[in-house]
């Protein structure tokens, strides 16, 4: 996904300065405000896929998880990240019971903290590394552009 471009919503992680990953972020946000303001938002297509109010909590859930990487990246050395399982989230947050409206202002909230995180950053900052359990290291500005991807693939998935 780093490397080449996202064969479902076309996202070119390479292409990307990182220093406009702030500004993406931020300006997702009215579009995932838009589609949670759907009269069916709260609808299912079929029964395996999230409604856009589900994917709407997930990446509320995205930018403060990023953006808790980020800071984490930038505050220590080397950390690992805890593991998260975003079905489980899901599950235990009860995803299709929230209220868009609320989610739409949360998503906001949180997109604007995990934006900060990733602005005025300095080369060295940018080199800064972290990593999963599985051993997966990001920099900085990979865990950027991963986080990323994530919020335009899955608005890709709510508006085509």
């Amino acid at each position: 996904m780093l490397e080449q471009p996202c064969p479902d919503c076309g996202f070119e992680a390479a292409a990307l300065p990182r220093e406009s990953i702030a500004a993406e972020v931020l300006a997702a946000t009215p579009r995932w405000q838009a589609a949670l303001r759907r009269a069916d938002a709260d609808i299912r297509p079929d029964p395996t896929t999230w409604s856009v109010l589900e994917y709407g909590c997930h990446i509320r859930d995205v930018h403060t998880i990023f953006g808790l990487r980020a800071r984490l990246i930038l505050d220590e050395d080397n950390p690992e990240f805890e593991n998260w399982d975003q079905d489980e989230t899901a599950v235990q947050k009860r995803y299709w019971e929230q209220r868009a409206d609320v989610v739409a202002a949360e998503l906001e909230a949180a997109g604007e903290q995990a934006a900060a995180v990733f602005t005025g950053l300095s080369p060295e900052q940018w080199s800064r590394v972290g990593r999963r359990s599985n051993g997966s290291v990001f920099t900085t500005e990979t865990l950027g552009k991963y986080y990323l991807h994530d919020v335009a693939h899955h608005l890709y998935d709510v508006t085509g």
